[in-house]
């Protein structure tokens, strides 16, 4: 499924989950369901990463010695097996997101309901995740899967639902689907970003521009210049470290690298909960923009990687004035989306560098 923030993707998951009823309407079942919906759905944080497989064994109506069978591989394919026997309240977010998945797509469900599973963990398990829903799908059981990453969805699923405000817009062959979400992506992408402080309660991103070499505001950039994004957001002064973080990708969702503020915090660098950053970006001999579309997501997240706020579904375009040449989408290098550069942070309120 694929659709904006706000579509109904995730309620549909819930509704076919049973977490949710429907206002209208019903939901035929045919077998047992496993759901890896928000990160920790389905645990009890004070029993250990062992117990919540049992656990959730039980709640899927399997023996214990079914599950027993199960257990190594589950344990393996997590990669936690040095924590297994750790209350999952001391687990990191990466750590519940890879349990969770483990244990939903090796105990044999024949639905498998996975909601953003590419959101969370590094590009390796990523790899995996999508590696083991093939597997599952390839064994005749039915995976729905949702995420803003177009290319695994176009690699994976056979067949694509787009939402938009909770109807259905079009329901055909991944390839169709993709290209007309794509299409009305286009006219709704943003080049800037303001929103009013709805709260002082809750951490907030309340403005996003893209400036150029001149620091003017500007979405089209020529790929040997250098450019910044400045970003300014709300924090309030219970939050004593965070990380704020621009996730670049491809126009079709594929994500490219991520510069990342290291952790800062009103202990750090302020006493204020307003904050005002820049990333500032300078091209290298080792690193250039492509000329193409590029699309950015913001995050502001603790230093457990627990969300704030984000901000999805920005544009940035590179134009090539000198013809000057990258191969950062081609040959290996698109491959390669874990790549990662090291912009410089300026923190506006004190004018010094992190």
């Amino acid at each position: 499924m694929v659709g904006n923030n706000g579509s109904g993707k995730s309620t549909l998951l819930k509704i076919l989950s049973r977490i949710t009823p429907p206002t209208e309407g019903l939901v035929v079942l045919r077998g047992k369901v496993g759901s890896l919906l928000e990160v920790g759905t389905g645990f009890h944080h004070e029993l250990t990463g062992r117990e919540n497989i049992f656990l959730n064994g039980a709640i899927l109506g399997m023996k214990k010695n079914e599950v027993k069978q199960r257990l190594k591989a589950i344990i393996n394919f997590a990669e936690i097996n040095k924590f297994i026997d750790t209350p999952l309240k001391h687990y990191s977010t990466g750590m519940k997101m890879r349990l969770a998945f483990s244990v939903a797509a090796h105990l044999d469900p024949d639905i498998l309901l996975v909601d953003e599973v590419l959101a969370v963990g590094d590009v390796d398990f990523q790899q995996k995740c999508l590696g083991k829903m093939g597997e599952v799908a390839k064994s005749g059981r039915t995976v729905i899967l949702v995420s803003h990453d177009l290319r695994a969805i176009e690699n994976l699923c056979n067949r694509v639902l787009y939402l938009e405000h909770g109807k259905q817009i079009m329901f055909d062959r991944a390839r169709a689907v993709i290209n007309k979400y794509l299409n009305k992506n286009l006219s709704d992408t943003i080049f800037t970003y303001k929103c009013r402080l709805k709260s002082k309660q809750h951490a907030q991103i309340t403005s996003i521009s893209i400036l150029d070499k001149l620091g003017k505001a500007s979405a089209i950039l020529d790929i040997a210049d250098s450019f910044s994004i400045r970003v300014q957001y709300f924090l309030p002064l219970e939050f004593k470290r965070t990380r704020l973080k621009v996730i670049f990708k491809s126009f079709v969702g594929q994500p490219l690298f991520v510069a990342e503020e290291r952790e800062s915090g009103t202990t750090n660098y302020s006493n204020s909960p307003y904050h005002d950053v820049t990333l500032i970006y300078k091209p290298t001999g080792q690193f250039r923009f492509n000329k193409a579309d590029y699309r950015l997501t913001l995050s502001l997240a603790t230093a457990h990687r627990d969300s704030l706020d984000t901000v999805d579904n920005m544009r940035l375009s590179f134009l090539d004035k000198n013809a000057l040449t990258t191969n950062l989408n081609s040959g290996r290098g698109h491959q390669d989306n874990n790549l990662i550069f090291l912009p410089e942070w300026e923190i506006n309120d004190k004018h010094h560098y992190l």
